[in-house]
C-alpha cells in the first residue's frame, strides 16, 4: 500500500509489505541495520539498548502466547511509563494480540468499565495500580491477569527464546486501540491499523519535525495516549533514536530535572505544563540547552505563553493540533515559523474542511467544524456503529473542534464546537476570551462557559487558576474586566469570575469545559 503525500513535501510515498506487522518496522529492523547496541531507553530505571529491546519484545510474545493469550485477543495495559510497557506494547502486537493501553490515573468503576467494554482476554497492570484495579476484577476477570511486580516482570521479559516470528497482518489490519480521553463524556474505543504508527511516525515525527536517530525524545505526556504514544516511543523507535521515560509526575521540577540529567533535543509538553514551567523559571534556572525544539498538543496554546517562553528561554514551542482517532498531530506550525495563536498549517498526507452546520465547505476566514482526512486515521469506534457512522464518513473524522483557516493556509481554534457561546446573537469563542485572560500577569490558566443569566441570555464565565503571588478579590475581578473589555469585542468580556485551585482536565490536559458547565466545581 502507498501513502500519498500529495508531492508537498517532496518525500517518497511510505510502502508496506504483504502481511505487514508493525513490530517489524520498530523492533527487528534495527537489528538489521546495526543498531543493536544503540540505546533504544533512558530512564531512571537504566538504559534498554535495541538488542535488549528486541529480546524482550520476543520473550514477553512467547510468554503472552504460552500463556492462553490468541491472536486477536485483546491486551488491556494498565502500565506506568516504563519500559515494561513498549516490551507488553510490542509483544502483544509481535504475536498478533491487541494492546490498549488506557489511561493509569482511573478509579476502579472506570477500570471495571473498560475491561467490559474491550471485552480483553488479557489485563497487565503495574503494581502500584492495584489499589484501583483489583477491586475492578471483582466484576468481570480476564483469563490472564499480570501484576507487574519484579517477579513477573523477570519471567515476562528475562526468560525464555528471544526471537519470535511476527505474526503476520498486513497494513490495513487492526493493531492496537486507544480509548479517548473523555473531554465530552465517556471514552470510546478508537481502533488503529497496522500502519497507522508508521504514518504518524513518518508525516509528522520525519516531515514535519525533522526527528533523526540523533534525537532524544522526552515528553510529559503519557505514553497511554496518542500524543505521548508517538513522542515517547514510536517516533524514536521509527529513526533508531533513543526516548527518554519519566514514571513519576511531570511537574515543573521532575521535568527540568530529566532533561538536565538525560540531556533530549525535543520536548513534549501540553500548555498547563509549560504555564507552570515559566512560574517556575522565577525560582529555578534549569539548563535547558540540549533542547532544539518543544512541541505542545492535548489544548491550544496560548499566543502569549509561546512569546513568554520564547522570551524567556530562546526555545520555540511549535503548537499543533492532533486527535486519538488520527493518532498524532496533523495541524502543526514547523521549526523556524511559528505563528502565535496559530495551530499551524497541514501536515504532509492530510487533508482538511472546514463547514457549515449543513454540511457545506466554508471559506478562508469564517469558523466552522473541522474535518480532517488521512491515512492515520481509526478504522471505527469499538461496539459503537453509531459514533463511527456520525464521525467517521467517507475517510473524513469528525474532529468536534471549530476552527477558522486564512488565506495563508494557517489554522487557528475557536473552540470545541460544543463550546461555542452565542452571546449577543453572535457566536464566540471561548478560546479567544481565554486567551486574553492569561495575558493578564495574576492568571495562569483558565477555562471560558456560557452561563444564562437572571434574563435567561448566555453570558460568558470565567474560571481561573491564579499565579501564586494573586489574590482573587473584587478589585482583581474588576481589573479582568476592564483588562478584556480593552482587547475584545464589548460583549465577550465575562460577567461572573470564579477562583479555583484546578480546573477539570483529561488525561491529555484537555480542559473538561461541560464538568464546569454541569456545576461541577473544581477543588478550591
Amino acid at each position: 500500500m502507498t501513502i500519498d503525500t500529495n508531492g508537498s513535501d517532496g518525500g517518497r510515498p511510505l510502502t508496506f509489505p504483504p502481511g505487514y506487522n508493525a513490530a517489524q518496522a520498530f523492533i527487528d529492523r534495527h537489528l538489521d541495520e546495526g543498531r543493536g547496541d544503540r540505546a533504544a531507553i533512558l530512564s531512571r530505571h537504566g538504559t534498554v539498548s535495541y538488542a535488549e529491546l528486541a529480546a524482550r519484545v520476543s520473550r514477553c510474545a512467547h510468554a503472552l502466547t504460552g500463556r492462553g493469550v490468541r491472536p486477536g485477543d485483546r491486551l488491556l495495559m494498565v502500565v506506568q511509563d516504563r519500559p515494561a510497557f513498549f516490551y507488553l506494547f510490542w509483544g502483544a502486537i509481535k504475536a498478533g494480540i491487541v494492546p490498549v493501553p488506557v489511561n493509569t490515573m482511573l478509579r476502579s468503576r472506570d477500570y471495571a468499565v473498560l475491561i467490559e467494554d474491550s471485552g480483553c482476554g488479557a489485563l497487565a497492570y503495574s503494581a502500584e495500580f492495584a489499589g484501583e484495579i483489583e477491586p475492578a476484577l471483582a466484576e468481570r476477570r480476564p483469563a490472564l491477569v499480570l501484576r507487574l511486580d519484579p517477579a513477573e516482570e523477570a519471567a515476562l521479559f528475562e526468560h525464555g527464546p528471544d526471537r519470535f516470528d511476527p505474526v503476520p497482518a498486513g497494513a490495513e489490519r487492526d493493531c492496537f486501540w486507544l480509548y479517548s480521553s473523555g473531554s465530552t463524556g465517556r471514552p470510546k474505543g478508537a481502533v488503529h491499523l497496522q500502519r497507522d504508527m508508521a504514518v504518524t511516525s513518518e508525516l509528522y515525527g520525519v516531515r514535519t519535525l525533522g526527528a533523526t536517530a540523533e534525537d532524544r525524545f522526552f515528553s510529559a505526556a503519557r505514553l497511554f495516549f496518542a500524543y505521548g504514544l508517538g513522542n515517547a516511543m514510536t517516533f524514536p523507535l521509527w529513526v533508531g533514536g533513543t526516548a527518554v521515560l519519566l514514571d513519576e509526575r511531570p511537574t515543573p521540577a521532575s521535568t527540568f530535572a530529566t532533561i538536565a540529567r538525560f540531556r533530549p533535543t525535543l520536548f513534549f509538553g501540553v500548555p498547563t505544563l509549560y504555564a507552570s514551567q515559566l512560574e517556575a523559571l522565577d525560582q529555578d534556572r534549569p539548563d535547558l540547552s540540549s533542547l532544539r525544539a518543544c512541541v505542545s498538543a492535548g489544548e491550544a496554546l496560548p499566543g502569549d505563553l509561546l512569546h513568554r517562553w520564547r522570551e524567556r528561554t530562546g526555545l520555540e514551542i511549535l503548537d499543533g493540533i492532533g486527535s486519538t482517532e488520527a493518532l498524532h498531530i496533523f495541524i502543526s506550525n514547523r521549526p523556524g515559523r511559528t505563528r502565535g495563536g496559530s495551530s499551524g498549517t497541514l501536515v504532509p498526507g492530510y487533508r482538511a474542511r472546514i463547514l457549515d452546520d449543513t454540511g457545506a465547505e466554508l471559506p478562508p476566514g469564517q469558523p466552522g467544524r473541522l474535518w480532517i482526512q488521512g491515512e492515520s486515521i481509526a478504522s471505527r469506534y469499538w461496539r459503537n456503529p453509531e459514533r463511527t457512522a456520525a464521525a467517521m464518513v467517507g475517510g473524513w473524522l469528525d474532529t468536534g473542534d471549530t476552527y477558522l483557516r486564512d488565506e495563508d493556509g494557517h489554522f487557528y481554534y475557536c473552540g470545541r464546537s460544543d463550546d461555542m457561546l452565542k452571546v449577543g446573537g453572535i457566536w464566540c469563542s471561548p478560546f479567544e476570551i481565554e486567551s486574553a485572560l492569561i495575558e493578564h500577569p495574576a492568571v495562569r490558566e483558565a477555562a471560558v462557559i456560557g452561563r444564562a443569566d437572571g434574563d435567561g441570555l448566555i453570558k460568558p464565565e470565567a474560571w481561573l487558576v491564579l499565579t501564586e503571588s494573586a489574590v482573587g478579590d473584587d478589585a482583581l475581578e474588576q481589573d479582568l474586566r476592564l483588562h478584556c473589555k480593552a482587547r475584545l469585542a464589548p460583549y465577550k468580556f465575562p460577567r461572573r469570575f470564579h477562583f479555583v485551585a484546578d480546573l477539570p482536565k483529561t488525561a491529555t490536559g484537555k480542559i473538561q469545559r461541560f464538568r464546569l458547565r454541569l456545576g461541577a466545581e473544581p477543588a478550591g
